[in-house]
């Protein structure tokens, strides 16, 4: 039997730790939002109509988890083309499916996302930040605002603690309606598979931000995908098509490396919201091969239910592939906890 701890044991387990890093997951939106975020709420919002044939995969692999007909699409194409070319069009078709797909989830957020910041209550965004005010680099899977929205509430309570995503007002035109990415060490908050408000502008990451146009950032977005804009966005179907993904954008590949970096001997990692999924392998092997001793992975519900059992799996799995201690080498332990005893938004 898995024993779980509440929240406050867990880190209470680590104190001795001088770090704590987090890695959040989908469930921190769904917590918030099930009515949004969910799978089953982003799919029937999901947009189709050009490509209708479309949900008949979602119904042929009996899933709504977008990135699983991604995957299916992107390995059927790649066995296409292992046998010579032997019928190109439906590898073309394939490829393009599988776009169609990332743009409607992306298209799906941004139409189901919470219009503005005072959709979501103080109290919520409060709970929140005591919650994050607890680590020193956060790190989001998650495309929405949520984390961005939360971290600018700083009048919800009298809590300060130190948060930087790395983007400033570009020096050489400060008059532009957004923020731009500047390379450096400084950021403790990444978002390793982009987000709505980030965008690749070719010669330079942008942010959007509400105090540059006093325009609401979903607003922004929305607009940008009416103009066929595509946020950076990473949704592809397996870890590997993901990583090249990351490798060929300055920003991703520095946010990776992050995330890589805290894998010290010092520091806890602490997962929430998160299905430890074997498409997001690029990232959860930085924990196997770091030398971080603990691993806080969060549970929700019933322990022995099927998705937590391979939530535990995995979280074993990453032990055994870390290995005894050994020099200045550190075993890994994995410790569980309830994410309702979180309480994350209250």
């Amino acid at each position: 039997m898995t024993k779980v701890l509440s929240f406050d044991d867990a880190m209470q387990s680590v104190s001795g730790l001088t770090k704590k890093h987090l890695l959040l997951g989908n469930g921190f939106s769904i917590s918030l939002k099930p009515d949004i975020f969910s799978y089953g709420a982003l799919f029937d919002s999901a947009d189709f109509s050009s490509k209708p044939h479309i949900k008949d995969l979602f119904k042929a692999l009996k899933t709504q988890d977008f990135e699983i007909v991604i995957k299916h699409l992107q390995d059927a194409a790649t066995v296409l083309d292992a046998y010579g070319r032997s019928d190109p069009a439906l590898a073309k078709d394939f490829k393009e499916d599988a776009a169609a797909i990332k743009d409607a989830l992306v298209k799906a957020i941004a139409k189901r996302h919470p219009d503005r910041p005072f959709d979501i209550k103080p109290e919520q965004y409060a709970a929140c930040r005591t919650f994050l005010s607890r680590f020193d680099h956060m790190f989001t899977l998650n495309y929405d605002v949520l984390l961005y929205w939360t971290l600018m509430q700083s009048d919800v309570d009298k809590r300060t603690f130190r948060h930087d995503d790395g983007f400033r007002h570009p020096e050489e035109d400060p008059s532009v309606p957004w923020v731009s990415w500047q390379q450096g060490n400084a950021a403790t908050v990444s978002y390793l598979h982009g987000a709505l408000h980030l965008f690749d502008a070719g010669s330079e990451m942008t942010k959007y931000t509400w105090s540059k146009t006093d325009k609401p950032i979903v607003e922004q977005i929305r607009a940008s995908l009416d103009e066929e804009k595509y946020p950076l966005f990473v949704a592809e179907g397996t870890s590997a098509t993901k990583l090249e993904r990351i490798l060929h954008n300055a920003y991703l590949h520095k946010a990776l490396r992050s995330f890589e970096g805290c894998q010290t001997s010092s520091a806890a990692i602490v997962i929430f919201g998160h299905s430890l999924a074997d498409n997001d392998r690029h990232v959860l092997k930085c924990i196997a091969k770091g030398n971080s001793p603990y691993l806080l992975v969060s549970l929700y519900g019933d322990p022995s239910s099927e998705a937590n059992k391979k939530i535990i799996h995995a979280a074993n799995s990453l032990v055994e592939e870390r290995g005894p201690a050994g020099g200045k080498k550190k075993a890994l332990e994995v410790r569980f906890y309830a994410a309702a005893s979180v309480k994350l938004w209250g």
